[in-house]
């Protein structure tokens, strides 16, 4: 259903658009642990490895693809919001084309280097035949991959994120049924996962296209509108870009404190996997509300409403805080028995993780407030603020990991968080009120 965030109540708008993202991404997370559960238990500690050493390699993939359609996706927001459908469907047409060979390049690419990059992660010999399979797979599902980010940010762009929230859900329950049946009943191997998982990614980029071609005339592209504007095509790479290389520093700093972690013992290696979990699911919804903020701010730029883009900023911003009020309150209540669920009674792993979701709970504001600067800057297409932002929090995060752990061991980690966010928070609020000082003149 199409929604035009430039009329009507904000907070009602803000809502509804983020609360279908908050489910879909959390139903992503869950789908995510549950894969990796029947893959382990049904096919063996080798095949889990393999799909984890995979893992980075496929993120990669992602970021590079979600980039480019966040890009897309905030033009679109900006056309539709000034009311020119003309360039909306450009937009959509040129992202469409670009797909194509962008996809398809993605593919050849990834069958040639598959064995040579995993042997340049020192994948183990055991395990580097079966880690190829799976990744040549997953590399042929590229251009599904694309064509549902595509199609899903287009939707978002004009204001639907229920719609790719019910193929998400449905594909990703089809994915987990396969799995079980042809892996756990029939006892299929790795291929299968990976040939389940490109099945239900090409799923639901058929269902998003079926869609869009009965229910959005909008965004329904004709046999000779398939063609590539080059203006709007630097656009979108332009941004695009940007936010992929933005997206791409937050695994890049994980990884590296993972190597400020591992040295401080297996107890610690196990809580802090066990604590990036509940991370994961106490973050989703601070960045889902930043996406809903993106999607108004960009409508309401092509409508030329700054004092209604205001209004929704602060409002954006509110909700935010009230989501860390709720966030806060549970993890505090709730972590011991959350650490309990990931490493069981282990006292002494429970502990550590209860310690740093302690402080955590507090910290948790910041990156509320962050992601509601960074949601503000991509709605007004200042992309770069979004990719410095992120890559100083990132930085100051991976240095003082290494300067805190060795003294305070895992709440050194929580406590390097709350510096990078605060930081980002000192470069960015100021870079905001520059911003508003020069729209408003």
């Amino acid at each position: 259903m199409v929604k035009d965030m430039t009329e009507g109540s904000i907070p009602r708008h803000l809502i509804t658009y983020a609360v279908p993202l908050i489910l879909g991404n959390l139903f992503q997370l869950t789908y995510n642990a549950v894969d990796s559960i029947i893959v382990g238990r049904f096919i063996g500690k080798e095949a889990l490895a393999a799909v984890g050493t995979a893992s980075p390699v496929m993120n990669i993939i992602i970021l590079g693809i979600s980039g480019i359609c966040i890009g897309a996706s905030v033009l679109m927001s900006n056309f539709f919001g000034a009311h020119e459908e003309d360039m909306v469907r450009k937009e959509m047409a040129t992202t469409a084309v670009f797909g194509v060979y962008f996809s398809l390049m993605v593919v050849a690419v990834g069958m040639l280097i598959t064995t040579p990059l995993l042997k340049a992660l020192y994948v183990p010999e055991e395990i580097l035949d079966t880690a190829a399979i799976y990744l040549r797979i997953i590399f042929l599902g590229a251009p599904f991959t694309f064509f549902y980010n595509a199609i899903a940010s287009a939707l978002k762009s004009v204001g639907d994120s229920r719609t790719p929230l019910k193929f998400l859900a449905f594909c990703s329950v089809l994915n987990g049924v396969l799995d079980v049946i042809f892996i756990g009943l029939l006892g299929f191997g790795i291929t299968c996962s990976a040939v389940t998982t490109v099945v239900a990614e090409a799923l639901s980029a058929v269902l998003c296209i079926v869609y869009v071609y009965r229910k959005i005339p909008l965004l329904q592209l004709r046999p000779g509108e398939f063609k590539v504007d080059r203006g709007l095509l630097g656009q979108t790479l332009r941004y695009g870009s940007v936010t992929a290389l933005q997206q791409s520093c937050q695994p890049i700093g994980k990884l590296l404190i993972q190597g400020a972690v591992n040295p401080m013992g297996v107890d610690v290696m196990a809580a802090f996997n066990a604590v990036n979990k509940i991370d994961a699911y106490a973050f989703t919804p601070e960045q889902s509300i930043a996406n809903a903020i993106t999607t108004f701010v960009a409508q309401n730029s092509g409508a030329k409403k700054e004092e209604r883009i205001q209004k929704g900023f602060r409002t954006g911003l509110v909700l935010e805080f009230c989501y860390w009020i709720l966030i806060c309150v549970t993890v505090l209540a709730l972590r011991g028995p959350l650490m309990r669920l990931f490493v069981g009674n282990a006292a002494d792993i429970v502990a550590l993780g209860s310690g740093y979701l302690g402080l955590m709970a507090f910290f948790y504001l910041f990156p509320g407030f962050t992601n509601g600067m960074q949601g503000y800057f991509r709605g007004r297409k200042h992309m770069k603020m979004t990719l410095l932002g992120t890559f100083i929090q990132t930085s100051l995060r991976v240095v003082f990991v290494y300067v805190l752990t060795p003294a305070m061991g895992l709440s050194g980690v929580a406590f390097a968080c709350a510096v990078g966010w605060a930081v980002m928070l000192a470069v960015e609020v100021p870079y905001y009120f520059f911003i508003k000082r020069r729209e408003a003149g």
